[in-house]
């Protein structure tokens, strides 16, 4: 595991919780932090005592995306090759969360732009404090909308919400974004963590077996014909029905108590 200050890491409780921690960069990217967010990710899928992440960070936002300051143009050197970046650093760690099969809570505590916002929407549940805001950034300096960004708005939100969030860069606030159904939830910024933190507690006491194979299902169904999901659910409840958790619930639920999940 990769001991960075730049994602300050901690477990308890089933939850790894990950909180992005250059503040004074707004929590913008640098290689150090795309490495020690990966590792985290890393962790999460490795270690059985993970069962939900939790992802956030520090100070007045979430993430600024890329740090333009390590690319100023002004320092002279050779032109940066974008495709590498997105190759080395942030397509690996979006492949992590979205294979993942373990639940992941993004609690947005502040403006989310470019990268940032696309990172965070890549999550399987997105809370936000009510005063943030989305951005897709990337128009303001002549870039395309990356970190899977292109591809999460259109399947979210449709061709023309997509292209017009995308072409004039303008702010999403979080309760539009949450009515639109971008994200889950827009909460109160103080109340923020506290419902994350319920929520990422929660689902870590559940079944998180069967919850990592839902998120493999509806992420599948996007491109499945409905034949193909039939089958998908078929073969997936089949798996799901072997279960220790499985036996615990129905278990749990004749003996009218409350069940006691292993994740197994």
């Amino acid at each position: 595991m990769i001991q960075s200050d730049t994602v300050l890491v901690t477990l308890a409780d089933g939850v790894l919780r990950l909180t992005l921690n250059r503040p004074d960069k707004l929590n913008s990217f640098n290689e150090e932090m795309h490495m020690a967010l990966r590792a985290g990710f890393q962790r999460a899928q490795d270690e059985d005592a993970v069962r939900a992440v939790l992802l956030t960070g520090t100070g007045r936002g979430f993430c600024a995306g890329q740090d333009l300051g390590d690319r100023d143009p002004r320092k002279g050197g050779p032109v940066p090759d974008l495709g590498q970046t997105l190759d080395r650093f942030y397509n690996p760690t979006l492949r992590l969360i979205r294979a993942l099969e373990k639940p992941v809570i993004c609690a947005v505590n502040g403006v989310a732009a470019g990268a940032g916002a696309n990172i965070a929407l890549a999550c399987d549940i997105v809370l936000a404090a009510r005063s943030a805001k989305f951005i897709q950034a990337f128009s303001k300096i002549g870039l395309i909308p990356d970190a899977g960004g292109s591809w999460s708005l259109a399947r979210i939100l449709g061709e023309p919400r997509a292209k017009a969030l995308a072409l004039t860069a303008a702010p999403l606030p979080a309760e539009t974004a949450a009515a639109w159904g971008l994200i889950w939830q827009a909460v109160d910024d103080d109340a923020l963590m506290t419902e994350a933190e319920a929520l990422a507690l929660s689902l870590a006491a559940g079944p998180t077996l069967g919850l990592g194979l839902t998120k493999r299902l509806i992420q599948a169904a996007a491109s499945n014909s409905l034949d193909a999901q039939l089958d998908m659910e078929r073969d997936l409840q089949q798996e799901a029905g072997r279960s220790a958790d499985y036996a615990e619930g129905v278990t749990a639920f004749l003996e009218k108590r409350k069940a006691e999940f292993k994740g197994k």
